[in-house]
């Protein structure tokens, strides 16, 4: 078997935003990436995000398509009668904990974490405080460490039981500092590069929660993660106003999904939607792919692509 390209991106970092099921389209964009093996230096990651960033340090492009397509099929990963029986419309437990060592095609294998010389961050949000947080390589020693991380940057409330780390609960990395785009994380690590994989169009502003005193009402438990869900937008909309300044500096790709009509729900299950979305992303990347090589391979022309 031939060997696949590699495109080296070694001082370039790979944002992952999150959305639910509207990753179904970002994972072709990432697949197309991971197709060119495109080897970036960090990958940062904030709920759907953060399980394309596992696929992504894994390497296992089938595990990154299954995840927002095929697994909706499994009769465990969720639904109203989830959600009703306290387990979640999306079956966190399940996703999670116990099916990434039943997962065809092949279990989870942590080791390739672990062997991946790629920095990265996975990020959430205190339910206790509302503050940011990043968790690296450094907070992980086994795989449940990184799952559960994983669990906790998608955890959405009223809809997901909250899951809680060394006593802390976190809740979804969207309602964190950056609002949704882990741009803050890959610049405090040093990085000036970016390659941002989003799942709203270009143009998308978000506005702020039409009820805010009725979130406020539903998270009295949570005082802290209500006020950051109340003013996320605001941080989202920062976020996306300096990446827009990094891509006319030349500094940034930013992947927008370019048919919006084609955009699915968050909670969308219809896998033939599923699907088709994620076909479309994959063909959008492929005619984007000559752009994205050329910014790729801006760092190191003469040893960018090897074929």
């Amino acid at each position: 078997m031939a060997s696949s390209p590699v495109t080296t991106a070694h001082e370039t970092a790979l944002l992952l935003e999150g959305g639910g099921m509207r990753a179904a389209y970002s994972a072709g964009i990432v697949d197309v990436l991971m197709s060119h093996g495109v080897q970036f230096g960090w990958v940062g990651g904030i709920s759907a995000g953060a399980s394309h960033l596992v696929s992504y340090l894994t390497g296992e492009r089938d595990r990154l398509r299954r995840n927002f397509v095929d697994f909706v099929l499994e009769p465990e990963f969720g639904g109203w009668s989830h959600l009703l029986r306290g387990r979640g419309f999306f079956n966190a437990e399940y996703i999670y904990g116990r099916a990434p060592g039943l997962d065809l095609p092949r279990p989870y294998d942590f080791g390739l974490v672990t062997d991946s010389p790629t920095q990265f961050r996975i990020g959430a949000t205190r339910a206790d405080t509302g503050e940011g947080v990043y968790w690296g390589r450094e907070d992980i020693t086994e795989a449940s460490d990184l799952l559960i991380r994983v669990r906790a940057s998608s955890t959405i409330p009223f809809a997901m039981p909250v899951p809680r780390i060394g006593g802390v609960p976190y809740a979804d990395g969207a309602f964190g500092s950056s609002g949704g785009v882990p741009l803050d994380a890959a610049e405090a690590d040093g990085y000036d590069r970016f390659f941002a994989v989003l799942t709203q169009p270009r143009g998308y502003f978000k506005d702020g929660i039409s009820r805010p005193r009725l979130t406020k009402t539903f998270l009295r438990r949570w005082p802290g993660l209500a006020d950051a869900m109340v003013t996320r937008h605001e941080r989202y909309n920062a976020t996306m106003e300096r990446l827009y300044e990094l891509e006319a500096r030349g500094k940034a790709v930013l992947v927008f999904p370019e048919d919006a009509t084609r955009l699915v729900s968050s909670t969308e299950r219809d896998i033939r939607v599923l699907r088709s979305s994620m076909y479309t992303g994959v063909a959008q990347a492929l005619r984007q792919w000559p752009e994205w090589e050329e910014f790729l391979g801006a760092e190191a022309p003469a040893h960018s692509l090897q074929r």
